[in-house]
């Protein structure tokens, strides 16, 4: 497993209550852990402000899709990755990569939308320039990033000839 320097990462372990009757992690988990991706990602784009310092200026998740690769067990330590894929001044597109942190497979990706949001006023807004000027950094530092085959896929099924 070779991590690009220029990506987000984030460590997690699997915990026995995020482990399904198969004995392995459950698909809502993988989501939770992507999701706590996109908020570590997001404080990075606002530092130093923390939550309570942004006057209401966060994000909502408004689409995700996600590919289940391989499975991880109880206890796997996980690694996951983030690409920042594009960013305008109302919305950004990660791209999360989900690895087994010792054995270095790919378990899954995932693809998510967001859009600024403001807890104040419980609607959508315009990033804070700050973050918005981050978020531009970022999608040119990403920019030469290999892209993987997951993103932009959509759930299919081939038709029968």
């Amino acid at each position: 497993m070779d991590i690009d320097p220029r990506l987000f990462t984030l460590d997690v372990m699997v915990k026995p209550e995020w482990i399904d009757e198969y004995g392995h992690l459950n698909m809502a988990y993988y989501v939770l852990i992507c999701d706590h991706a996109t908020a570590a990602f997001w404080d990075a784009m606002n530092a130093p402000l923390v939550q309570d310092q942004r006057d209401g200026g966060e994000y909502a998740v408004v689409e995700t899709h996600v590919n289940y690769l391989d499975e991880v067990r109880e206890g796997d330590p996980v690694l996951v990755t983030t690409q920042l894929l594009s960013a305008d001044t109302k919305r950004y597109r990660l791209f999360h990569r989900m690895y087994h942190a010792e054995k270095g497979y790919l378990a899954a990706t995932n693809e998510v939308m967001s859009l600024g949001f403001n807890l104040n006023t419980r609607g959508m807004m315009e990033f804070v320039p700050a973050a918005y000027e981050r978020m531009q950094e970022t999608v040119a530092a990403h920019a030469g990033i290999e892209r993987h085959n997951n993103i932009g896929r959509a759930i299919g099924q081939p038709r029968k000839g």
